[in-house]
């Protein structure tokens, strides 16, 4: 056993359940088992499509805290995360973690197709649907396929008209962010 140490007996018992592999907490629907009953809870949310976290500013809701607390530094701007390596700023403490992979060459997670390598799980997951043709995210409207979630909402963003992205110089609005880069190069010239 590791030499941690707990001040509460509940946090060393779940801390105990690391080395010894139990999962007590099982989901009655899918049967995927987890160490810690909080896990659980939040695993459930994905069957039952709940999202008790909402954004105070824009009503975007979302099934972690942590998601939500992470979305709101969008609004405020705010990277409190910064790259020790390179002084680049993120908004999520994990995402600081993952990028200072890149700098150590470290990239764990390899395609078994191609043998592309990448520092992150899910972006692997996302890659290998280039080989499977898996396009996993559906629009509601239209039923056109898409491999990635980010991909989808772009394109519902036709059938709604909305146009998040606004230029400050004219207030001309896009669908796309790189729409409106592209744009304010008109301004640069």
């Amino acid at each position: 056993m590791c030499k941690k140490t707990f001040s509460r007996k509940n946090d060393l018992i779940t801390h105990e359940r690391v080395h010894s592999g139990e999962r007590p907490y099982t989901c009655d629907v899918c049967k995927k088992a987890f160490s810690v009953k909080g896990n659980l809870i939040t695993h459930l949310r994905l069957h039952s499509g709940e999202r008790p976290y909402a954004c105070s500013v824009c009503n975007m809701a979302f099934k972690q805290k942590r998601c939500l607390i992470a979305h709101q530094f969008k609004h405020s701007g705010e990277r409190p995360y910064i790259c020790s390596v390179c002084n680049k700023a993120f908004r999520e403490k994990w995402t600081v973690i993952r990028h200072q992979r890149i700098h150590i060459g470290e990239y764990p997670y390899a395609c078994n197709v191609c043998s592309k390598a990448f520092s992150d799980k899910s972006n692997l997951i996302k890659h290998q649907r280039i080989h499977t043709g898996e396009r996993p995210y559906v629009c509601a409207v239209c039923n056109k396929g898409f491999n990635q979630q980010g991909a989808l909402r772009t394109h519902e963003r036709i059938h709604s008209g909305e146009r998040p992205y606004t230029c400050a110089l004219c207030s001309k609005s896009f669908s796309q962010k790189i729409s409106l880069i592209k744009h304010q190069n008109i301004h640069k010239r």
